[in-house]
């Protein structure tokens, strides 16, 4: 069992009712230390829940605010600080001085313990909200994590937003059992058609991987905080995830 402190707990109403409750996480047995985290929960219990993983900047209202849509919508959605680990491990600018703090910090993440600290987190969301099934979805280095957890975690499938560097997978993408979904900006400054191209030639047709591109789109299209911002392509990836996560839903209750 997960060791779980919650911090605040309020409920809100939006065109559903969402409860939201800031945690602290301990990690796993044999570790120091412990991960702040926010949860958003529908009224309802579902039987898919997310861990979204956030972009360098950390714990930012968009991302806390993905975590509540998601919830309205009825999946249960954690959000834990990745960066928990770095000396400076709070909510960053995404301009200014501390863009470049982000930067740094992305640089020096240790990848091994971040897969492991998903691994804690969707443990946590299932103590938490009774989900059964987890995805990991992820913006842009979070979609790396997501699609890192995987093979090493008891995520049943992952969903990327404009990830980084999900090529340096290699090999490992072409043997996948899970299902991913990948989703790419087609104008993307950080995640080149190169890259994209990358990623496809490395799964070498694998079946559980699907790629989705999207003409014109820059990088955190996704993002409405963002000056990158898509309506019409961040609507499709959206209509896309949920079609995602129902699947996800349909192979638990057939299994």
């Amino acid at each position: 069992m997960v060791e779980i402190i919650v911090i605040t707990e309020k409920f809100e109403m939006s065109s559903a009712q969402v409860k939201t409750r800031s945690l602290v996480i301990a990690t796993d047995a044999g570790q120091s230390g412990s991960f702040n985290a926010y949860l958003a929960e529908p009224a309802g219990s579902g039987s898919v829940g997310i861990v979204l993983l956030p972009e360098m900047f950390g714990l930012s209202p968009a991302m806390l605010e993905g975590a509540e849509d998601f919830a309205a919508l009825g999946y249960a959605t954690l959000v834990p600080n990745m960066f928990w680990r770095a000396p400076n491990p709070q909510l960053l600018s995404y301009e200014g001085p501390e863009r470049q703090q982000a930067f740094d910090r992305l640089q020096s993440m240790d990848f091994v313990a971040a897969v492991g600290d998903i691994g804690v987190a969707a443990r946590a969301l299932r103590q938490l909200t009774g989900c059964t099934t987890v995805a990991a979805l992820g913006h842009c280095i979070g979609g790396r994590l997501a699609m890192l957890a995987l093979p090493d975690t008891d995520v049943a499938g992952a969903i990327s937003y404009y990830g980084l560097g999900i090529s340096k997978m290699g090999e490992a993408l072409a043997t996948l059992q899970k299902p991913a979904q990948l989703h790419y900006g087609l104008a993307d400054e950080h995640v080149p058609l190169e890259e994209i191209k990358a990623v496809d030639a490395a799964m070498k047709g694998n079946p559980n991987i699907t790629i989705h591109r999207y003409a014109g789109a820059g990088h955190s299209f996704c993002n409405p905080h963002r000056p990158m911002f898509d309506a019409a392509a961040a609507g499709l990836v959206r209509d896309r995830t949920q079609a995602f996560l129902q699947g996800l839903a349909g192979k638990r209750q057939q299994g």
